[in-house]
């Protein structure tokens, strides 16, 4: 369920598209600039079922989502031995980004284990389109993602989902880690958190899930610790071209201080026996 995203795209919609932030708390259309396109409706919304189930109640409340929450937190907690180190500081309701390192395809199970909110998953169209879990990731509301394409309309799917007051989940690596250090982080989070002003959280992974295929991963019991940390201060009112970057970098930085805190555990326990 990796959640690669091209940089290109990101860039992209973040000129082609009009301000969502007008979508999630002012009703009035922002100017737009020298360089924005005029999508067509196609473009600019997100496929059918997506915008049908974005209108309804809370996801939370659906009986659909209360069963598997169930289900996934006792495979994770029981099966896999989650251990989450601190509280969760998604808030109980509103728009807000989960963004966390990417260990192994379980990450999503294990992070949704932790969350009382339903979080929104963009992932590759080639593992969403699977008849065997399709229906599944509908009822989970996933975003599928063209990967190596240029593949506008999940981003402004992922847009919609926060104007409709979801949780988005990014994998900002966009691929799984290859060892115990992050990956450089894309710009793809940078851009739909500084255009629709949401709240950035960031979260880290580790465990015996890492550089495990999906199969072993998700079927063989592991430990696996989750450690939250606080929002993530970003400048939502930098205009700038350089803001993209400092805001990736911010990102990258918040999730990186708690691997270091992680590594700083192990380190202890280590000396302790």
């Amino acid at each position: 369920m990796s959640m690669e995203k091209d940089d290109s795209e990101a860039r992209d919609t973040a000129a082609d598209s009009s301000d969502p932030q007008s979508a999630i708390r002012n009703p009035q259309s922002a100017e737009p600039s020298e360089d924005d396109e005029s999508p067509d409706s196609d473009s600019a919304s997100p496929p059918s079922e997506i915008r049908n189930r974005l209108s309804g109640h809370r996801p939370e409340d659906r009986w659909s989502i209360r069963f598997w929450r169930s289900v996934v937190i006792l495979f994770s907690r029981l099966y896999h031995h989650l251990m989450v180190r601190n509280r969760n500081p998604l808030p109980m309701s509103g728009a807000a980004i989960l963004v966390s390192n990417h260990i192994s395809e379980l990450d999503p199970v294990l992070l949704q284990a932790a969350s009382s909110r339903l979080i929104i998953w963009m992932m590759a169209k080639e593992y969403y389109d699977l008849k065997s879990l399709n229906w599944f990731f509908k009822i989970v509301e996933a975003i599928p993602v063209r990967r190596g394409s240029r593949d506008t309309s999940s981003t402004r799917a992922a847009i919609r989902a926060l104007a409709a007051g979801r949780v988005l989940g990014i994998f900002p690596e966009g691929r799984i880690e290859t060892s115990d250090e992050l990956l450089p982080f894309h710009v793809g989070v940078a851009v739909i958190a500084l255009r629709t002003k949401v709240p950035v959280y960031p979260a880290f992974l580790n465990g015996t899930t890492r550089g495990k295929e999906m199969l072993p991963a998700v079927l063989s019991p592991n430990t696996v610790s989750l450690r939250f940390g606080p929002r993530i201060v970003l400048n939502y009112d930098d205009k700038s071209k350089e803001s993209l970057e400092v805001a990736t970098t911010a990102i990258q930085n918040a999730v990186e201080a708690l691997r270091q805190q992680e590594m700083a555990l192990a380190r202890q326990k280590n000396v302790t026996v």
